[in-house]
């Protein structure tokens, strides 16, 4: 019989959502089936759009709910790129801000993350010189960046948002609870900056990817995309307590991102030392390890052969690069040790 595949590839998060998720969805009754909410008629969108605005130190008006971050990714550039506009992506990052980009006919133009000595590192200085060269409608960044890992700091954050503030600035922030707990900074990004807004997902930190719910935290002078992304009958009734729920599982969630920490030394000491392995510094639930560009397809073969799925990279940028979705503790060993045994049995170790 074949055994079960694990999957390292798609940055899901392996550990499940907390025990009080599943309970919100046990308690879930006719009217969070089978009724429109009626929250309108209090001025808010929902409790789950109170309780992020609270958190955040924001006006409800300003928290948009949407069908995870990809969602609201899409609604934001649909609404503010039209055609032959500009707009800047990072050069390693995921794919699908071009995708979208595309689908306006937006001009992209992108703008470097850097190797550094341990991880990715935004080139903050060239970012500013194209800002003023092209003068985009949009900009994303992505922080923790997907695949790189990398985040940009406070003081470069509010540098680029200072320099960038006359125009839609978006911070996707999908990984961000991995690398700060913290809400406090985006009520201030949120003040100080008008047209920036931070787009966050239930799908990673949360485990919550098949429930399909993110936010956005909107700037003030971004009421277009507060008007386009209005939804008269209201959100998912279902998902928005499973959401809440997760919220309220502080103990839960910090327990699985330690147990990530550890087990990020974990390959960075087993897999560093390998000849022509180099392990970045992550700050989300995966990690980037540089190989020998021969290793890729033989390597790839061994491992989904012991039924490990791992993202080996196929683009112009990252072709020498497995990108490792961190899974439970145990299925993390079971990979290393996979890794470890085909580099000792091919003399590599």
């Amino acid at each position: 019989m074949k055994s079960e595949l694990l999957y390292f590839d798609r940055n899901e998060n392996q550990y499940g959502p907390a025990p009080a998720c599943f309970e919100a969805l046990r308690n879930a009754g006719i009217a969070e089936m089978s009724f429109y909410s009626r929250d309108f008629m209090r001025k808010v969108k929902s409790p789950l759009s109170e309780r992020l605005a609270a958190d955040f130190g924001v006006e409800e008006k300003q928290v948009l709910l949407g069908y995870g971050g990809e969602d609201l990714l899409k609604q934001t550039v649909h609404c503010y790129l039209a055609a032959g506009e500009r707009i800047m992506i990072p050069s390693h990052s995921w794919w699908y801000y071009k995708t979208i980009a595309d689908e306006v006919d937006g001009v992209k133009v992108e703008y470097p993350i850097v190797e550094g000595d341990e991880s990715y590192e935004y080139d903050v200085p060239e970012m500013l010189r194209l800002y003023d060269e092209h003068r985009p409608a949009v900009v994303l960044i992505s922080t923790p960046n997907n695949p790189t890992g990398n985040v940009l700091s406070r003081e470069d954050l509010l540098r680029v948002a200072e320099h960038m503030k006359d125009t839609v600035v978006v911070l996707d922030q999908a990984y961000w609870s991995y690398a700060d707990q913290g809400n406090d900074f985006i009520g201030e990004l949120n003040r100080r900056f008008p047209k920036l807004l931070v787009i966050r997902t239930f799908s990673k930190y949360y485990a919550l990817a098949g429930v399909r719910i993110g936010f956005a935290v909107l700037g003030s002078a971004l009421e277009t995309l507060e008007r386009y992304s209005a939804r008269y009958l209201g959100y998912h009734r279902l998902s928005e307590p499973v959401a809440m729920a997760a919220l309220d599982s502080v103990a839960y969630y910090q327990d699985v991102a330690q147990k990530m920490e550890e087990d990020k030394e974990m390959f960075l000491n087993r897999l560093g030392g390998f000849p022509g392995f180099k392990v970045f510094r992550s700050w989300a639930n995966f990690i980037l390890v540089k190989i020998p560009e021969d290793l890729m397809a033989p390597l790839k073969e061994y491992l989904t052969g012991k039924g490990l799925i791992v993202k080996f990279m196929n683009e112009e940028l990252l072709h020498s690069h497995m990108r490792i979705t961190l899974g439970t503790q145990e299925q993390n060993r079971i990979l290393a040790d996979a890794i470890t045994t085909y580099m000792q049995e091919h003399n590599q170790a």
